[in-house]
C-alpha cells in the first residue's frame, strides 16, 4: 500500500476566550491523502474546513495533533526547518481578485516564489512564460495587470504561481466559488487535467457538493470541527451514513439526495 503524502491525526486548533471558554475550531481531525489523490473536505461555513487547510500548511500552529508530510512530522517544526518543505505544499485561495496585487504585473506575481529561491534574469522570464502556457494563458499576458484580466484568467495566474516551485500538494480553498458558473466549469476541468498530468495531490475544500463530486476521489464531511463521515466519493454520495451528511445532500440536491451522474456519451 502506498504511504500517504499527507497524514494528520488528532489535529486540533482551539482559540481561548474570556472566562475560561474555548472555541474548538478544529477538534481532533484525522485525514490521509495519497499521492495523486484528490480529497474533498466539505461542510457548511464555519465548520473548520479552512482552518484545517491553514493547519496542514502550518500557516497557523496547531493546538494539538500530528501533521506528517511525505513521512516527516511537521507539526512541531520551527519556521527555519519548515522552509525547505514549503515549496512542496502550496495553496490556491477562494478569491483571485484579492490574491493578486493590483500594482504588480502577471510576471511579477508568478515570479515571486522563484525570485525567493534565487532565480533571475533570462531563466526567470523563460520559466514564468512556460508557467503561463502551462495554465492556458499566452506569453503576452506577462506584462498585464490584474484589472486587465477576467476572473478565470486571474485564477489561472494564481494557479501558475502555485505551480512555480513544482509542489506535490495543492490545497484548494473554494477555488471556484468567486467565479461565474461557466468559468467555474472551465477551471474545474483544467484542475482535473492538471492533476492527471503532473501527479498532484489535492486537498479540495468546498461547500459545493456538486463540485466536490466532480473532482474528488474521496470525501470527508466536517461538522463543528470534527470529521463525521469519510469515504469514496460515490459511496458517500450514494449512501450517506451520517445524519448531517444527509442534511447537506438534501440541501444541495433536494430531498431525494444526490442524483446519479449523467452519462455524457461518446
Amino acid at each position: 500500500m502506498t504511504a500517504p503524502l499527507l497524514e494528520v491525526r488528532g489535529l486540533a486548533k482551539h482559540y481561548p476566550l474570556k472566562h475560561g471558554r474555548v472555541v474548538r475550531a478544529v477538534d481532533g481531525v484525522d485525514l490521509a491523502l495519497a499521492p495523486g489523490e484528490s480529497l474533498g473536505l466539505v461542510g457548511e461555513s464555519g465548520c473548520g474546513k479552512s482552518t484545517v487547510a491553514r493547519l496542514v500548511l502550518r500557516l497557523v500552529p496547531p493546538t494539538a495533533g500530528s501533521i506528517r508530510f511525505a513521512g516527516q512530522e511537521i507539526a512541531t517544526l520551527s519556521d527555519s526547518a519548515l522552509r525547505p518543505l514549503r515549496r512542496h505544499m502550496q495553496i490556491i485561495f477562494q478569491n483571485p481578485h484579492a490574491a493578486l496585487n493590483p500594482r504588480r504585473t502577471v510576471f511579477a506575481s508568478v515570479a515571486e516564489p522563484l525570485v525567493v529561491q534565487g532565480m533571475a534574469g533570462a531563466d526567470l522570464q523563460a520559466r514564468v512564460a512556460r508557467l503561463l502556457v502551462q495554465v492556458g494563458l499566452p506569453e503576452g499576458f506577462l506584462w498585464r495587470y490584474p484589472h486587465e484580466l477576467s476572473g478565470g484568467q486571474k485564477q489561472r495566474v494564481c494557479i501558475a504561481r502555485a505551480l512555480a516551485l513544482e509542489p506535490r500538494l495543492l490545497v484548494l480553498d473554494e477555488p471556484t466559488s468567486a467565479l461565474d458558473v461557466s468559468v467555474q466549469a472551465q477551471i474545474l476541468e483544467f484542475l482535473q487535467e492538471l492533476r492527471a498530468r503532473l501527479g498532484l495531490s489535492y486537498l479540495f475544500i468546498s461547500h459545493n457538493l456538486a463540485v466536490v463530486r466532480q473532482v474528488c476521489d474521496r470525501v470527508a464531511v466536517m461538522y463543528l470541527g470534527r470529521i463525521v463521515e469519510e469515504g469514496p466519493a460515490e459511496a458517500v454520495f450514494a449512501n450517506p451514513r451520517s445524519d448531517y451528511t444527509r442534511t447537506l445532500m438534501a440541501a444541495a440536491f433536494g430531498t431525494g439526495g444526490a442524483p446519479a451522474p449523467q452519462d455524457q456519451g461518446g
